[in-house]
């Protein structure tokens, strides 16, 4: 029996202690995403791709590393950019799969606003479908704030 889809949408507020042109670049950037968004302690990046423009792809495949409970396992994050408004907004919608196994699609929004001349507050709202398998919204939520704290190191560190 197929496991009925489950559907959950969050919103997570971030204040960074930057410019919001420092910000933005951290999204818009491949080699300042990649930093934050797609390097970790628990996988090896096998690919990271990045084409910032509306309709471009982002490709992010990971393997995890032994000692961890999915050791030697593929994970893959396959989007696309659907809205972008420089210094305002990026839209994104994204499949994640582990061992090319599909378990869920998202809807990203990330919205950025200037709270003074060395503030950011960016919005972020996830709207998901979690298929069979799926690590559910819990977990996801959970991810997404360490990748916000990922992101505020690594503006912090310049």
């Amino acid at each position: 029996m197929v496991q009925a889809a489950q559907f959950d949408t969050f919103t997570l507020e971030r204040t960074f202690a930057v410019p919001l042109e420092r910000v933005f670049r951290a999204f818009s950037d491949p080699r300042q995403k990649q930093r934050w968004f797609a390097e970790g302690a628990q996988h090896e990046i096998e690919r990271f791709d990045m084409q910032f423009e509306v309709g471009g792809r982002e490709l992010a495949r990971y393997r995890f590393k032994p000692g961890t409970p999915f050791a030697g396992v593929a994970l893959e994050s396959d989007g696309y950019f659907l809205d972008i408004v420089p210094q305002q907004r990026i839209v994104t919608a994204a499949t994640m799969a582990m061992a090319e196994r599909r378990f869920s699609a998202s809807l990203h929004t990330f919205e950025f606003f200037s709270d003074g001349p060395n503030a950011t507050r960016l919005v972020f709202t996830h709207q998901a479908m979690f298929g069979e398998g799926a690590d559910g919204p819990a977990v996801r939520q959970a991810g997404w704030r360490q990748l916000l704290d990922q992101l505020d190191a690594a503006l912090a560190a310049g």
